[in-house]
């Protein structure tokens, strides 16, 4: 573990969605309205070996790629890859970056023998960010495209999650709760709603600061 003095924000939610019963409660919170459609008990952490790195520079921005948070879960008896990639700043390059991501996993499975049928993949970028998120948030939003291609056109989507924005009624883990509130609360500036998170781990709210 990083040191909390050293710690980057990266790292930070690196640290807290590691936790299989928070990463799970915030999926659910995400992206099924509540629903407990992932269980934190079927969470296997995935190993990435492309480590999701575009090309061969050694730079900080590259490096961090490599801390994206993977796990492969079953749904429904069908198992599928899950990830959560952080953003502490506005990428205009997110879209086109996470579907990279997600065909350079795919062609690996591909590549792989022993798959069988490719398995699918989400990915949900977190942005904690202070400013309104005004990227690109599918491919289209990059271009002018006639109207008569429309409809050819493969436009690849992210799922964006705005921390400021989260519906923390949905989050059913209480401490993954109280880290979204406490991050809503710093941004407001509201020390009432730091003050009602008593029962927060004095940890996930150094992590959230």
């Amino acid at each position: 573990m990083e040191p909390l003095n050293k710690l980057t924000a990266d790292g930070a939610c690196r640290i807290v969605f590691s936790n299989d019963v928070s990463f799970a409660s915030f999926y659910n919170a995400a992206i099924f309205e509540g629903k407990q459609i992932i269980h934190p008990d079927r969470l296997v952490r995935y190993e990435n070996d492309i480590s999701f790195i575009i090309n061969d520079s050694k730079r900080a921005e590259d490096k961090k790629r490599r801390r994206d948070i993977v796990v492969k879960s079953d749904i429904n008896g069908i198992y599928c890859i899950l990830g959560i990639e952080h953003q502490s700043s506005i990428d205009e390059t997110m879209v086109i970056r996470c579907g990279i991501y997600e065909m350079l996993e795919y062609l690996k499975q591909a590549e792989n023998k022993e798959y069988k049928r490719l398995v699918p993949q989400i990915i949900v970028v977190l942005y904690t960010g202070p400013k309104k998120w005004n990227g690109p948030v599918k491919l289209s939003d990059y271009f002018e495209i006639p109207e008569e291609l429309k409809k050819y056109l493969n436009d690849w989507k992210i799922i964006l999650v705005d921390v400021k924005e989260m519906d923390t009624s949905k989050i059913k883990d209480e401490q993954t709760r109280y880290f979204i509130e406490a991050i809503q609360a710093m941004y407001k500036g509201s020390y009432e709603d730091l003050k009602r998170l008593k029962r927060m781990k004095k940890e996930n709210f150094l992590y959230a600061a």
